[in-house]
């Protein structure tokens, strides 16, 4: 029974949503994937269990030829199960692909579809996605409650949660933090670490400007902004314009293999990620947090969309308000100076994610859904 993936968010490119149906294909017994291009991808490719057929656009839509193209793997490769990596817009294509010969239609929604939910034309959309697949799944309660409004009863009926989960043999305690910290010159002083992209929404421009306020209580704390993004250059120039350019660390950005060591380099991780553009940009769920969780780290996360989802409050690390610099300080400062607290919240974090958060068992509802 193949299964054929189509997605525009998979590895190289990286991304939470990239790395959700990248290891879903591990979950499968036989895929193919049709995706965009990205650079890298070759060589990325050439190291894969399973076919990846590339368009060589860098955003696949949902177009008669792309249409055209899904209709001939399917073909090719007797495959009559269908995963949509992200249900809009590519979602779109259901119809023709269940003429086609295709069984079952899961379609994947993340963040993104939440505004397709309130914007006309794009709800619309949305909805005829809905009706074309036999199931609708959303990341977090969050994203359900925004998106069912916009889908028809039957389709409402047939949603379901799959939730990523997290690789503990690459994210555990002692993953390589020391060699991390040790190449860029960490040793002996306290790290908060915030792995994501530099974009506005997760909240690293929050970070900096509660820095002060954490040099306050911990003189000697460094600030570890892993990834690359278009936000660099601005929040380069905040960070000397607050007064704490030398103690934050640009790394760049890292390849997705090479993560976990950043994530165990931190005494804390921090993404004070917010919710952006009147509503429409929200975190859906944020599965970097639950990884720094399964390091052992305790988490400060912001208060946006499905966020909440990746923390319990006061257990495995807080909530914060993404748009209150002076209240992420203090909780950043708080966990620095308590060591033995910081400590109790990770190893928490931990033995929640172990139990409540694995590929094992995303893979199995995903498996359910496509009757495979």
């Amino acid at each position: 029974m193949t299964v054929l993936v189509v997605t525009n968010d998979f590895p190289p490119r990286q991304g939470g949503i990239e790395t959700f149906v990248r290891s879903l294909c591990d979950e499968l017994p036989d895929v193919v994937v049709l995706t965009s291009s990205s650079p890298g991808d070759t060589s990325y490719d050439s190291e894969l269990p399973f076919r990846v057929v590339r368009e060589r656009t860098t955003v696949l839509l949902p177009t008669p030829r792309v249409t055209k193209h899904a209709v001939r793997l399917m073909r090719e490769h007797d495959a009559d199960r269908v995963l949509f990596g992200a249900a809009a817009p590519l979602g779109l294509m259901g119809p023709a692909l269940r003429r086609a010969g295709a069984r079952r239609i899961v379609a994947m929604t993340h963040g993104h579809e939440t505004w397709w939910a309130g914007v006309p034309g794009a709800r619309q959309a949305l909805r005829r996605i809905g009706d074309a697949a036999d199931t609708m799944t959303t990341v977090s309660s969050w994203c359900a409650e925004q998106i069912a409004p916009a889908l028809s009863p039957a389709a409402v009926r047939r949603m379901r949660r799959l939730a990523p989960g997290v690789d503990n043999l690459r994210f555990h305690p002692g993953c390589g933090g020391e060699q991390v910290r040790k190449g860029l010159g960490l040793e002996g002083v306290p790290v908060v670490a915030c792995v994501s992209r530099l974009v506005p929404r997760k909240g690293q421009d929050t970070l900096i400007r509660a820095w002060p306020r954490v040099l306050a209580a911990v003189p000697s704390a460094m600030l570890l902004l892993v990834g690359g993004g278009p936000d660099r250059e601005r929040l380069e120039g905040l960070a000397s314009a607050v007064g704490v350019r030398s103690s934050v660390v640009f790394t760049g950005p890292v390849p997705w293999a090479d993560i976990p060591p950043y994530v165990d380099a931190a005494d804390v991780f921090a993404m004070p990620c917010r919710t952006r553009r009147f509503g429409l940009e929200p975190e859906a769920l944020g599965i970097v947090t639950l990884e720094a969780a399964a390091v052992g780290k305790p988490v400060v996360v912001g208060d946006s969309g499905g966020a909440e989802d990746t923390v319990r409050h006061g257990e495995t690390g807080y909530l914060v308000d993404p748009y209150n610099p002076v209240a992420v300080g203090v909780r950043i400062a708080g966990l620095l100076t308590n060591p033995a607290r910081a400590r109790e919240l990770g190893e928490a974090g931990r033995a929640w994610v172990e139990q409540n958060w694995t590929w094992s068992h995303a893979g199995a509802v995903l498996r359910e859904l496509l009757d495979v």
